[in-house]
């Protein structure tokens, strides 16, 4: 029998690699604007635009103008038939807007302006307030549930923390990787950013349940196995079903992200992104965790082993 959760001080090494790498990618970022994500126009602040043309426009098309002007972080949604497209950027003035008009003029058509005004940031940290709020009301609500769930088994509290300890995990390094990919890319944090990491988190958390439930079916089946074999076994025979069913939305996500729209792309990357940690965090974080805290064995966990000699 193949043993996981044996290797457990790499996939340990892996997640402090990981997240150093987002702590330090935030760090710079906060020290070069200011907050460790670039910001969109929804915590920023900025202009909304809403046109209407005279035939079918898409969004990608139109943000690639607002982009050769220097409007980077544009976003531009299709609203209703298609004709008319709502559009976010930072502010602009003026002399630019008359310049953007007479390029998607050139490019679509005859236009007519529906709305044009000031956003403020208030609504992107209201978003962000409820986001905040939204991740620990879920991480109460999956310790509670999973401690109640799991009460005939010695302390089954212990499965709800390491349940919430990979959620935290996964957003963690989520939020990271996505900092670091704005000092690379220039990519924004968007309401949508927030939309995609509160999707992912119930996902990463059903993966953990699963192997849980397995480990209390296993443990009165097999009482004179150690704890850490237990365990092993049951995530060896729930990997198959973990594995499938992630790689079936990672597929359509992948799809998406290489052959849908920009102004989803982004969205899409951050899911993606998420899928494959909260996998992670599940087999590889939350189940060896267990086994740490279960044989108590935090004193040494990264102690280097030693050979017993002759």
């Amino acid at each position: 029998m193949y043993d996981i959760v044996g290797k457990r001080r790499w996939y340990f090494a892996i997640s402090l690699f990981l997240i150093t790498l987002g702590l330090v990618a935030m760090i710079i970022s906060l020290i070069r604007y200011g907050s460790p994500f670039r910001l969109s126009i929804d915590f920023t602040g900025g202009s909304l635009l809403e046109y209407q043309f005279t035939q079918v426009v898409q969004p990608g098309e139109v943000r690639a103008i607002f982009v050769d002007q220097g409007l980077t972080g544009t976003s531009v949604q299709s609203v209703g038939d298609g004709t008319t497209v709502l559009i976010r950027s930072r502010e602009i003035d003026a002399e630019t807007k008359v310049a953007l008009e007479q390029q998607l003029s050139a490019r679509f058509g005859p236009l007519t302006e529906l709305r044009f005004e000031s956003v403020g940031p208030s609504v992107g940290r209201e978003v962000a307030r409820s986001a905040l709020l939204a991740v620990l009301a879920a991480s109460a609500g999956i310790l509670l549930f999973i401690a109640f769930a799991f009460r005939r088994v010695p302390n089954s509290f212990r499965y709800g923390v390491c349940a919430v300890i990979a959620v935290l995990h996964n957003v963690w390094i989520s939020v990271g990787l996505f900092s670091l990919w704005g000092l690379l890319f220039g990519w924004e944090v968007d309401a949508l950013f927030l939309t995609a990491v509160l999707t992912v988190i119930g996902f990463s958390v059903s993966d953990t349940i699963v192997v849980f439930d397995r480990v209390r079916e296993n443990i009165p089946r097999r009482r004179g196995e150690p704890f850490e074999v237990v365990v092993n076994r049951s995530l060896l025979e729930t990997l198959h079903r973990s594995l499938a069913t992630q790689l079936n939305a990672m597929f359509v996500l992948t799809a998406l992200l290489f052959f849908g729209g920009a102004t989803i792309k982004q969205f899409v990357l951050v899911m993606l992104l998420g899928f494959v940690t909260g996998t992670y965090s599940s087999l590889f974080v939350a189940v060896p965790l267990l086994v740490v805290w279960q044989t108590g064995g935090f004193s040494r966990l990264f102690r280097r082993p030693t050979t017993a000699q002759a």
